[in-house]
Order: structure tokens, then C-alpha cells, then sequence
């Protein structure tokens, strides 16, 4: 099963989210990816620059990435829109590489 999936014109994957981190990072954990921002977990500062570190990692618009489920949770999911599955995994599967899927 992949990590990453085509839904509703998009594609879907999970992240946990570590909000207030000293710096923004991109981590593979536990089969999912681990973004660490150092924003605040407030008034959504912390998915906005959630957002904007993925963006920047997938070389996209940040208007192309949406949080669709978990908003208030550490556990979202984020559709990227304008993008296949491939592209996805190719730029953010490279941190996968030997960690096995859960």
C-alpha cells in the first residue's frame, strides 16, 4: 500500500505535525511523515506554515495544499492538488527510503 494516494483531484497522504520545534523539518516516522514547524500551535499559525514547508520540499504553489482532515489535531491529512501520486512520492518518498511502510 502506498503512502501516498489519488483522491478527490488530488493526492492524500498523513503527516504528524510537532508545532513550536526550535526549526522546520521534514522527518520520516512511524511509516508517515513527521514535519516539525516552529510555529506556534495557535490561531493557525502552525498549519500555515505547515503548508508552506511542504510546499517549498514538493516545489509547488502553497495554494495547491490543503489540510482536509485534522485541522486541530498532530495527525492531518493534506491533499496536494495539480500533481499525481508519482510526483509525490518521488519528491517526498526519498525520505521513506529503508524505513518499511506500517
Amino acid at each position: 500500500m502506498s503512502r501516498f494516494r489519488t483522491a478527490d483531484g488530488g493526492v492524500e497522504f498523513v503527516v504528524r505535525v510537532q508545532p513550536g520545534a526550535s526549526r522546520d523539518e521534514i522527518l520520516p516516522a512511524g511509516g508517515h511523515l513527521k514535519v516539525r514547524v516552529a510555529a506556534p500551535p495557535e490561531h493557525g499559525k502552525a498549519n500555515a506554515r505547515l503548508l508552506e514547508v511542504l510546499s517549498g520540499a514538493l516545489g509547488l504553489k502553497r495554494s495547491q495544499l490543503q489540510v482536509v482532515k485534522g485541522s486541530s489535531s498532530r495527525v492531518k491529512t493534506i491533499r496536494v492538488f495539480g500533481a499525481d501520486a508519482s510526483d509525490i512520492e518521488t519528491d517526498l518518498g526519498r525520505l521513506f527510503e529503508g524505513v518499511p511502510e506500517s
